[in-house]
């Protein structure tokens, strides 16, 4: 197509090639590994610093338990891209109502765009803390250069920066063996529930699942398995492949399981971190990611704030972009756009537009007088009113095969994304019902 880069791309390595050598696990790592790095963004730090803080050990299960769930629902998005060569919100207008998807895609940039502004401003006030300096300066800068790499720099290699971005990630996990951890208390936390029903652990549960389950990862990951079919010479729709289905299915479960599993894991080492520190120390009340940061520096030592504070840079500028083209690729498949980071700018004004737009909106946030606390909390509020009905949809339309052809969603799948779904609904429920205690 004349409108499209596109690039020979890589020969994915078979599975006797990954065992002989296991460094070629990189060449399949992809969308689902950017995914869920992106995952742990400076909002969702400050979640897992909240959850550790406040109730130590007590609720890393959640990881454990949500990381089948979030394989299942972002293999299902990532298998309806790799399908159709679409989106989730491409998809979902050519076979539901044109005003429900417009709502919920609303609803979706609101949420992502309030995200973004957070994470900016978080990344701004962590390295005023390391350097010194003007933080609304530094939040200009991480604006302007994500928002440059995201229009114009080329998809093939902006994708490689991403994926090298993720070891920023490798900070949360060097800080946790700096500290002292009682590994047997971890283990027997992390394995054995302590489940109480009161206000604040159900709603730190809450955040922690609407954190981890969030609907702008639904539509980057199928956009980016869309985006494949654009950029690669070699890669097609598989509705219209049907040969490279086996292929393209045994990768997209390993990158996009291996990348939930990074994603919580990290989470986890966030969570013990902040236990072993702060809780340990009385400090139980963490708002932001970069209060996280600056409490442990008194408690854990220089190394382990300046560490800790860093990583928010990183992962940061990892979350942003995704967060930004999140909402663009929804809005635009939504309006029947030219959509794709693979494509030219010329080729997709509009698309590209909406990027700029939203990086633009969140740097200003950063500058009127709105409590990002309070920011974040609704954006938590809309992203579980969206979450429900995207994964229904979702779960509907891999199940079709007026969509999926012969490559609809398995029993064992189906299943999985079903408990997902109706876990969201229950944390949705969840989080009106502890209505008076947030916010």
């Amino acid at each position: 197509m004349a409108d499209e880069i596109r690039s020979p791309g890589p020969k994915w390595p078979s599975f006797g090639e990954v065992l002989a050598a296991p460094g070629k696990f990189l060449q399949i790592l992809g969308p689902g590994l950017i995914t869920g790095a992106s995952d742990d963004d400076p909002s969702g730090i400050a979640t897992y610093s909240q959850a550790g803080a406040q109730f130590g050990y007590g609720l890393g299960w959640t990881l454990l338990f949500s990381w089948p769930l979030m394989c299942a629902i972002q293999e299902i998005s990532a298998r309806i891209g790799r399908v159709t060569g679409r989106g989730v919100a491409g998809v979902i207008r050519r076979h539901f109502p044109a005003p429900v998807l417009y709502v919920l895609v609303l609803l979706l940039i609101v949420a992502n765009v309030i995200n973004l502004g957070a994470d900016l401003g978080a990344m701004g006030a962590a390295l005023q803390l390391v350097v010194g300096g003007q933080v609304w300066i530094y939040i200009g800068a991480f604006g302007l250069v994500s928002m440059l790499l995201e229009v114009f720099a080329r998809y093939s290699q902006y994708v490689i920066w991403l994926k090298w971005l993720t070891l920023s990630l490798f900070a949360y996990v060097g800080v946790a063996f700096v500290v002292q951890l009682p590994w047997a208390s971890v283990g027997y936390h992390l394995i054995v529930p302590n489940i109480s029903f009161k206000a604040d652990y159900l709603t730190t549960v809450v955040a922690i699942l609407g954190t981890t389950i969030s609907p702008y990862l639904f539509f980057w990951q199928a956009e980016e398995e869309a985006d494949e079919t654009h950029e690669r010479t070699d890669a097609k729709p598989l509705e219209r492949d049907h040969a490279s289905a086996k292929k393209e299915f045994k990768r997209i479960r390993i990158d996009t399981y291996l990348g939930m599993f990074f994603s919580n894991a990290v989470a986890i080492f966030i969570v013990i971190t902040t236990a072993a520190t702060l809780n340990a120390h009385g400090v139980t009340d963490v708002q932001t990611s970069s209060q996280a940061a600056l409490a442990l520096k008194p408690i854990a030592g220089p190394f382990v704030f300046v560490v800790f504070a860093l990583g928010i840079v990183g992962t940061g500028l990892l979350a942003v972009p995704v967060l930004a083209g999140s909402a663009a690729y929804a809005v635009g498949e939504a309006a029947g756009w030219h959509v794709g980071l693979a494509r030219k700018v010329g080729r997709a004004p509009r698309f590209y537009a909406l990027i700029a737009a939203a990086f633009g909106v969140g740097v200003l946030l950063n500058f009127v007088h709105i409590d990002p606390i309070k920011a974040l909390f609704w954006s938590a509020v809309i992203n579980g009113v969206v979450a429900v009905p995207v994964m229904v949809m979702m779960m509907i339309l891999a199940s079709r095969k007026s969509v999926m052809g012969p490559f609809t969603i398995g029993p064992g799948l189906k299943i999985v994304g079903w408990i997902a779904t109706l876990v969201m609904l229950a944390a949705a429920i969840g989080m009106f019902a502890t209505w008076g205690q947030q916010g």
